[in-house]
């Protein structure tokens, strides 16, 4: 069965837009129509209209290869990076409404404050190695336990995964809970093999990993598909509950002798 929507390779098609215009004092959407043709991603759209409606629309991009995760925005209501969503993969002849990440504070139109994040990332106990193996200075470690973080190194700091997550973006938790991002941050150093240093009462008591209900909607925006509630936050999660509330362990603590 044909789809009657679907568009041949010369054609184009007028697309209407719905881009959010303000800063953080307040704003509406403003409408523009954009010509859409084969290959063309929202971004492209973006760049459209700063050429012919509106050349003051304020939008962050640098690399439109999905790796730099600077056009971070909600599109259709999603969470998505603006280079890496094609046109044709949207609702055909529907309205396209852009808007910026509702989990920061506004700049200017699609543009938000995301230096949160990075003030976060500064508080976290950074890699702390454990002496060399060798004579030479290096370490001898297993093929798997280097595996095992190689994935979180994908992160491209879209903060994605930050604007989906309820607990900042409905809940506003952001003095009392780090994010999966970070938590993910967390995951990395925790599972290095040659990391002796100890996170986890910090993710308990000052991370608000204990917030995280594990609805794996962080995963689902990922646009490096990495594994960030499976693969980081419920390890972290088990490695906190075996330390601060297993029984057993704190039974052999209890006798475990001191000094």
């Amino acid at each position: 069965m044909t789809n009657a929507t679907a568009q041949s390779p010369d054609e184009s098609r007028t697309v209407q837009f719905r881009v959010w215009r303000g800063n953080r004092d307040g704003g509406a959407f403003a409408s523009y129509p954009v010509t859409v043709s084969e290959g063309m991603v929202v971004l492209d759209c973006v760049h459209q209209i700063q050429a012919v409606h509106a050349p003051d629309l304020a939008c962050r991009w640098n690399c439109k290869a999905g790796k730099c995760g600077s056009c971070s925005a909600e599109i259709n209501g999603t969470p998505r990076l603006m280079c890496m969503t094609r046109m044709d993969t949207l609702p055909a002849d529907a309205v396209v409404t852009i808007e910026p990440m509702r989990s920061f504070p506004s700049i200017r139109d699609l543009v938000t404050d995301v230096s949160w994040n990075f003030r976060v990332k500064q508080k976290i106990k950074p890699f702390k190695p454990r002496k060399p193996d060798n004579a030479d200075g290096s370490w001898t470690m297993m093929q798997v336990d280097v595996d095992r973080v190689q994935e979180f190194r994908k992160c491209i700091e879209c903060f994605l995964c930050q604007d989906v997550c309820h607990v900042l973006r409905d809940h506003h938790k952001h003095d009392e809970f780090i994010g999966p991002r970070f938590l993910m941050y967390n995951a990395a150093l925790e599972m290095h093999p040659l990391d002796t240093e100890n996170r986890l009462r910090d993710l308990k008591d000052n991370d608000g990993i204990g917030y995280c209900n594990i609805t794996k909607c962080c995963t689902k925006v990922c646009p490096e598909h990495i594994g960030i509630t499976d693969n980081a936050i419920i390890p972290m999660k088990e490695r906190i509950v075996d330390e601060f509330y297993d029984p057993i362990t704190r039974l052999f603590r209890m006798f475990k002798p001191k000094g």
